[in-house]
Order: structure tokens, then C-alpha cells, then sequence
């Protein structure tokens, strides 16, 4: 999740890291560095001063900004666990009727659960749920009801953590202590990993599920100015 910044350190980061070397193209602002960051083993220069964006959140941006009309367009969008700087930005979009929603979070629009969403069927033309699927056991069921709440024709963006090299997820329910899910899974409150098989876990709840590895339509030099990761993969489902 993006984690916020109060509106009056926002200038002081900025002045503070301003540069030319690296840009975030969620506030456009270029910066000396990003920061690094990580469970464990810290990746340099992953972390925007000024969004506290990561490679992921600087992907789907992009992606966004590139490849869609969701800057443009009306649609109706539910946000699952918002990351704060986007649910700032898409709550200003006049195109938006943006809905967030989550379990625990005090900023959200809605209090809800994955696992029994209190939405209609076909209520949404665009889904976004990031970084979530990986806490949850019954991952299909929540699955099954990100494609219920979506509209025919509708599409969405469903980030987890993966491991490219591996081809089916790693999971064991068993692991219930944090540090041993933090050993096995990469976070302490995670249960799997997830393969690449992720895809066709998708697909089997019916989505058109596509692997798109989208910061690799930028040069070597793009990819290090925006901070990407060149194999991450942004999964992207449609209905």
C-alpha cells in the first residue's frame, strides 16, 4: 500500500530530494534518488520521496496513463484496500464514481469484505485490488467475487506478490507463525506465494486473465528514470 505523507512535509521532501536523475510519473516530479526498500534484503532506489510510490504503483500509473482511457472516460470503479496517494488522485477524477473499499482501514468508503462483498453484480466497469490476495486462504472466493461486481466488458488490475520462477504458488496453511510466514512467504502476515499459476487461478473463476510484463515497453533508461522493475508483471483481468 502507499503509505501518506502529511500535505505539509510534501514541499520539504521535495526540496529535500530534488533532482534530475529519477521521475515519478505519479506527481511528475523528478528527484536525486528514490529511497530503498524492502522486507529483508532492501532494493535501492524503490521508494518516491514524494508519492512513497513503489515499482508496482509506478507500473499501473503508466499503464493507466498510456494504455487506457481510465483518465478520460466515466467509469464506475471499486478500489479494494486503497493505496492512499492513488485514492487522493482517482477521489479528485470529475470522469470517476470511485468507491474504496476495505475490512480495516478508517479511510475507505466502505467497510467490506472480500470474501462477501456488499455490491450488486455487474456494479463496476473497473476493479482495482492490489496486494491483497495473498492474505487471504480461500484466494478464489474473493477472486469469484471481484468478478461478480464487475460489469460485462468491464477490466481490472489484480497485483500480488509472484515469484515468475515459479510455476505453481507456494502455499501451506499450516505456517501460521509471522515469523515463519515472513521466512516462507515474504511478509509475516502473507500465506503464499504466489506462481504463475496465479493466472489460471484467475481464469478459473472466469476472468480473461493476461501476464503483462508493461515495464518492458520502456528502454533500460526509462525503466531506471520511473524506478520500475523490468520483470515485474502487471496482471491485468477482464470480463
Amino acid at each position: 500500500m502507499l503509505i501518506n505523507l502529511s500535505i505539509f512535509l510534501r514541499p520539504l521532501i521535495y526540496l529535500f530530494f530534488k533532482g534530475n536523475k529519477f521521475t515519478d510519473p505519479i506527481d511528475g516530479k523528478s528527484y536525486r534518488k528514490f529511497l530503498p526498500y524492502g522486507y529483508g534484503k532492501q532494493r535501492e532506489n524503490a521508494l518516491s520521496p514524494g508519492t512513497l510510490s513503489l515499482e508496482r504503483h509506478r507500473q499501473m500509473w503508466l499503464y493507466l496513463q498510456n494504455e487506457t482511457d481510465f483518465f478520460t472516460k466515466n467509469y464506475k470503479v471499486l478500489h479494494i484496500a486503497p493505496e492512499q496517494e492513488f485514492l487522493r488522485k482517482f477521489k479528485k477524477m470529475k470522469n470517476l464514481d470511485y468507491t474504496s473499499a476495505d475490512l480495516f482501514s478508517p479511510i475507505v468508503d466502505v467497510k467490506a469484505d472480500i470474501l462477501d462483498l456488499p455490491f450488486g453484480d455487474e456494479s463496476f466497469d473497473v476493479v482495482i485490488c492490489n496486494h491483497v490476495l495473498e492474505h487471504i486462504e480461500d484466494d478464489r472466493k474473493a477472486m469469484s467475487e471481484l468478478y461478480r461486481v464487475m460489469k460485462k466488458g468491464g477490466w481490472g488490475i489484480l497485483q500480488v506478490p509472484m515469484k515468475n520462477s515459479l510455476e505453481n504458488s507456494y502455499e501451506d496453511f499450516t505456517i501460521t507463525n509471522p515469523k515463519e510466514r515472513q521466512k516462507h512467504f515474504g511478509q509475516y502476515d502473507h500465506v503464499r506465494w504466489y506462481g504463475m499459476d496465479y493466472f489460471n487461478r484467475l481464469k478459473s473463476v472466469g476472468f480473461d486473465a493476461e501476464a503483462n510484463f508493461y515495464s518492458q515497453k520502456y528502454s533500460e533508461v526509462d525503466i531506471k528514470r520511473f524506478g520500475l522493475n523490468r520483470n515485474e508483471i502487471l496482471p491485468v483481468v477482464r470480463k
